[in-house]
């Protein structure tokens, strides 16, 4: 008979795991957004509810998933307000989907996670097993984004002309700043002493855009995220914004997003 790449023959004899993975398919249904994120207020699926549902389906049509840690990556990215250090860990994990008979198939998935203790490889390889388990088995879930959706503003109303523009402001707002910070010194030349008393003022403040935003700031912001309900991945998704977490964001980058939640309104309720 004839054999695929991985020695297994087709025909009568064919690997019971595509059968077996269809059955989990049929059998999982959806997984219901119940859990609420109390600081930033949004719902999302835990891993515990992945793990509710998906384990009759498994022991149902005899699946077991093996996870594999491919890769581990471990850093430092920042202090708690306490002084205690931020350990962000991404695991590249490798999970392996095997039937009765001894078939199987795989999937390879980027877990990432962030603890001030000791669970940070937890959290990365909790979430590695979620998103696995959320493509393979195909499971209906609004948890998660569209790429194609992180580009747009911050849950602005509106039609799409309006966020257009809304988009364009504040870039069309700096270039002004600009311009006006390249043209002082030519309409200042004959008052001498006002132009040496600005020129440090202007260097200082573009040495602050790059600077770390305040404690003060991150809690402006997470404020914000509260009254109106976004979440830390739409800000740190922004093509404006270079900080990997909301407590790295800088002075230039708060200010951005500030901009941004001004025209934001207030969250009218949750819904599914």
């Amino acid at each position: 008979m004839m054999q695929d790449e991985k020695g297994r023959t087709a025909g009568n004899n064919a690997p019971m795991i595509y059968k077996a993975l269809a059955g989990v398919i049929a059998d999982v249904g959806s997984v219901a957004k119940d859990k609420v994120n109390r600081q930033q207020g949004f719902k999302f699926r835990s891993i515990d509810d992945v793990y509710n549902a998906l384990h009759p389906a498994l022991a149902r049509n005899k699946v077991v998933i093996i996870p594999r840690v491919l890769e581990r990556k471990c850093e430092v990215v920042g202090k708690t307000k306490n002084g205690t250090d931020m350990i962000k860990v991404i695991c590249k994990v490798k999970f392996g989907f095997y039937a009765e008979d001894g078939s199987n198939e795989e999937a390879i998935i980027y877990g990432e996670g962030i603890d001030t203790g000791d669970k940070a490889t937890n959290k990365a390889m909790a979430i590695a097993y979620k998103y696995a388990c959320f493509q393979v088995f195909c499971i209906p879930t609004e948890d998660m984004v569209d790429p194609d959706a992180e580009s747009l503003e911050l849950q602005e109303e509106g039609t799409k002309g309006q966020k257009a523009k809304k988009a364009a402001a504040p870039k069309a707002a700096a270039q002004p700043k600009k311009q006006a910070a390249k043209e002082k010194p030519v309409s200042e030349k004959k008052a001498e002493p006002e132009k040496k008393a600005e020129k440090p003022e202007g260097s200082e403040t573009e040495v602050n855009v790059g600077s770390p935003a305040t404690k003060e700031m991150i809690a402006t912001v997470r404020a914000e995220q509260k009254r109106t309900g976004v979440p830390d991945k739409i800000i740190l998704g922004r093509k404006q914004v270079n900080a990997k977490t909301i407590e790295e964001l800088t002075i230039g980058e708060f200010k951005y997003i500030m901009s941004i939640f001004e025209k934001t309104p207030d969250r009218k309720g949750e819904t599914e």
